[in-house]
């Protein structure tokens, strides 16, 4: 089903947490939503069609590492970025704040923007809000971000209200940059820290300038799930009921399940890709190491019941064999359990969510994750 407009509609409650679903010109988003990230135009050891097929129904594309490389002008002249990469369902684009401040060197930030050297050789490059929404135009993304600065953690009060309140009148600027452009959604982000009245008066603002979705930043960056979980608390409950509420960079399974609790609608996180690369399968169970010498002679799939192809064609001890030979089929197979576990998970939040019987899902989770991998035969 396809919208010519973007909208956002919930269709079920359970306690804070929504079920719904998300309408875009390219297709809906079901709500709540994980979304595989595809820094370079890629996910990571999967094609476009094998991460549909895992249930990801939106992909998120990365600003920085696009300007940067192939540029995004390069992007616009061969179609833009759904073409280019062979993804015609929805895509999210950050505003490249992130990368910025985490990646580059030789960073000057002022009222005007950031300017920075890139990681890749060292050219001098400038991101403002108004650059930001160029890009980001010319990628032809459906979910655009505002820019804005991460606030880092720790922050002190005053550190983080002066990023706050920069980020806010960076939001007004992209807001008027991006102009109107139907079929096509702008996010603000909260900013604030850990401090709830700045998190208040950050909300407040967002919701003056008026977006299509807003977004909780300056988390996932440090401060442990306890403290996350505690501004989650109350965070989300200030932005509009009637529009997606996104959270950035999360996350591990218990992250993504206490978000949803508190009422958050969109995730996304490197880190299933990242972790299928490295050896690490993510289960009901938890987290499996492959490189561990105890899979070697174990005939079983990674997780039985599983639908995906490297736990319905492969064994634990081939995974192990392939992992420590470094054969990227390894990377393949891990990849892709790792992205079905993830949208397996979204998919059993919001049947939980719409059957009103969330905390009994929850405690099931839980209950899984603490019994561990199953034993040696």
């Amino acid at each position: 089903m396809t919208s010519a407009t973007f909208g956002f509609a919930v269709q079920a409650t359970c306690g804070k947490a929504r079920a719904g679903t998300i309408t875009t010109p390219r297709g809906d988003i079901r709500t709540p939503a994980f979304m595989p990230v595809g820094t370079a135009a890629t996910v990571k050891a999967m094609l476009p069609g094998s991460v549909r097929a895992t249930g990801a129904d939106i992909l998120l594309g990365n600003t920085y590492h696009l300007m940067l490389r192939p540029t995004a002008e390069r992007i616009a002249a061969l179609g833009g970025l759904h073409k280019f990469m062979n993804w015609d369902r929805p895509i999210l684009t950050d505003s490249g704040g992130f990368q910025v401040m985490s990646l580059a060197s030789l960073r000057k930030m002022t009222e005007k923007g950031v300017t920075f050297r890139s990681h890749i050789d060292g050219s001098r490059h400038e991101i403002t809000p108004e650059r930001s929404m160029e890009i980001q135009r010319l990628l032809g993304s459906d979910i655009v971000m505002a820019f804005d600065e991460c606030t880092p953690y720790p922050a002190d009060e005053g550190t983080a209200r002066a990023s706050m309140e920069l980020s806010m009148r960076w939001a007004q600027r992209s807001r008027d940059a991006f102009g109107d452009r139907p079929g096509h959604a702008l996010f603000g982000i909260q900013q604030g820290s850990v401090y709830a009245d700045q998190r208040a008066e950050s909300a407040s603002k967002l919701r003056t300038i008026g977006f299509d979705g807003y977004a909780v930043g300056g988390l996932a960056v440090g401060e442990g799930q306890e403290k996350m979980f505690e501004v989650l608390d109350y965070a989300p409950d200030m932005l509009p009921e009637d529009k997606p509420r996104y959270l950035m960079g999360v996350g591990k399974p218990s992250d993504i399940v206490g978000a949803v609790a508190r009422g958050i609608d969109m995730m996304d996180c490197v880190l299933p890709s990242r972790s299928g690369r490295t050896g690490q399968g993510w289960t009901a169970r938890g987290q499996v190491n492959l490189r561990n010498a105890r899979h070697r002679d174990d005939p079983r799939p990674l997780e039985e019941g599983c639908t995906c192809p490297a736990c319905t064609g492969y064994s634990r001890a081939y995974l192990h064999h392939v992992i420590k030979s470094d054969e990227i089929i390894g990377s393949m197979l891990l990849t892709w359990h790792n992205l079905h576990y993830y949208q397996s998970l979204m998919q059993g939040l919001r049947d939980a969510i719409s059957a009103g019987a969330l905390a009994d899902f929850t405690a099931a989770f839980h209950a899984n994750v603490a019994l561990g991998d199953v034993d040696l035969r």
